[in-house]
């Protein structure tokens, strides 16, 4: 997906921004950049393939080679940024985060009437952030431009202007789907995706834009330069799978949300009889992790970890764009705790369950390792459509989804009329689903949160949330 980090401050801003982007690094695996401006140099940018490095090491020389009381800092999961753009309202450096589903029909409607061009990347494909900032470039102001291209764009985005004077131009996507968020210390302002990544830094928190607000940041200053709208949509998936666990998003917190996640399935099957026999209760990690220890608190069911990951050398599972070789690290990391794992009947708790390659590579080391039986939880409602607002994933198609891959194989195509059904374990063709993943996977039975169940422990009115991945509704 990625994320960004600013700061405007009394003095050099190059080590905040370097901290604060490098605390984004859970939300991109792609490319990391940073861009400053000063007073000597001007606007100066670098960016860098994060792929097989960490952010802090890839930009471990940048204290040399940038300067500026004013910076921004992006990690992305998409297309290179951030971009130096020279047009009719300044110069400025801009990074953005979401998708853009309508892009071709955007260039032909907007940008291409006058034998205008684009930069194409390989394959042809143009740099989303490059086609925001053109958009922009159609007003003439920042705060109209801004207003424009969210207005006309079919997708998400939030996006960060560090301009050549030095002030930060801040605006959260239309619908709120992602959080942005203001800190402030006795230097300045600064402005993040993520609150723990300031807080760390030394920043109070000040405010948290709401949808579609925009802002503009001095070192003295936060300006409102456009208000809130009174429509949200937050991505419920955040607190489920994609937010850090100390990520504090609308007043609630991550792990405490998904601590509350596990009790509420806990108590479900609880309620269904469902518990009988399980030695465990294990988290699949990392995010995993804390919905396990919720339904362990809840049920009395003692919290184990009958694996570890393996982190200090290898990156992410999902790095490689290769499936296979994704699925070749994960098992690289699993180290097995055999004590916990021979004649053990074994209940994890799993964040989602989206393709079920990984999860199925899993189940079956489990079960090279000695475990007598493995019952998997999925955190959230079986995942029906992929995310057409947000880069949550490489999926290209919902039929790379395991939950429709079953319905085609259970129903054809009469099933995608049903899918209701299907996402409820009471129903027929609820309990089809879950047998069929079953027997694909390997495990000895299978449960997924309710959506209710996921509303409730986030705790923000349904209204507010996108669960559209889950129940296809925006």
């Amino acid at each position: 997906m990625g994320g960004f980090f600013g700061t405007v401050s009394k003095h050099d801003a190059i080590s905040d921004v370097f901290f604060g982007t490098d605390y984004h690094s859970h939300l991109g695996t792609r490319r990391g950049g940073m861009a400053a401006v000063c007073d000597k140099i001007g606007l100066q940018r670098d960016i860098h393939n994060i792929e097989n490095a960490p952010f802090r090491t890839k930009f471990a020389k940048v204290f040399e080679e940038m300067q500026g009381k004013s910076a921004i800092g992006c990690i992305s999961d998409s297309d290179p940024q951030p971009l130096l753009i020279r047009s009719n309202i300044g110069s400025y450096a801009i990074s953005t985060i979401g998708l853009i589903n309508n892009s071709e029909e955007l260039i032909e409607k907007y940008l291409l009437t006058d034998g205008g061009h684009f930069t194409v990347m390989t394959g042809g494909k143009v740099n989303a952030t490059e086609l925001i900032a053109s958009l922009i470039n159609q007003k003439d102001s920042f705060t109209e431009g801004i207003k424009f291209a969210q207005s006309v764009i079919d997708g998400t985005a939030s996006i960060l202007i560090l301009k050549d004077n030095g002030n930060i131009i801040a605006a959260r996507d239309r619908l709120g789907r992602i959080p942005v968020l203001i800190g402030k210390n006795e230097d300045g302002y600064c402005v993040s995706f993520e609150d723990f990544a300031y807080k760390k830094l030394g920043y109070d928190d000040f405010k948290e834009l709401g949808p579609g607000e925009i802002v503009e940041l001095t070192a003295e200053s936060c300006t409102i330069l456009a208000p809130p709208g009174e429509e949200m949509r937050m991505c419920a998936f955040l607190w489920s799978y994609y937010g850090y666990p100390t990520s504090v998003y609308e007043g609630i917190n991550v792990e405490t949300m998904r601590c509350r996640n596990g009790e509420i399935m806990a108590q479900n099957d609880m309620d269904a009889g469902l518990m009988e026999g399980i030695d465990y209760a294990c988290g699949v990690p990392d995010s995993g992790t804390p919905h396990a220890i919720g339904y362990a608190n809840k049920s009395h069911i003692p919290f184990a970890r009958p694996f570890i990951k393996y982190t200090p050398t290898w990156q992410k599972s999902f790095t490689p764009a290769n499936q296979k070789d994704r699925n070749k690290i994960a098992k690289m990391k699993q180290i097995p705790v055999s004590e916990l794992i021979h004649d053990k009947n074994l209940l994890f708790v799993d964040d989602s369950i989206v393709r079920g390659t990984q999860l199925k590579e899993t189940v079956d080391f489990l079960y090279e390792n000695g475990a007598k039986s493995v019952h998997m939880r999925s955190a959230c409602p079986p995942i029906m459509y992929g995310c057409k607002y947000l880069n949550f994933s490489r999926a290209t198609s919902d039929m790379e989804l395991i939950a429709r891959q079953v319905i085609m194989e259970l129903e054809g195509e009469e099933g995608f009329k049903h899918i209701a059904e299907y996402s409820d374990s009471k129903t027929e063709r609820g309990k089809n689903l879950r047998k069929t993943i079953c027997e694909k996977l390997h495990f000895d039975s299978l449960e997924f949160q309710s959506l209710d169940g996921i509303i409730e422990a986030i705790g923000i009115e349904p209204c507010k949330l996108c669960t559209y991945c889950w129940s296809g509704k925006e």
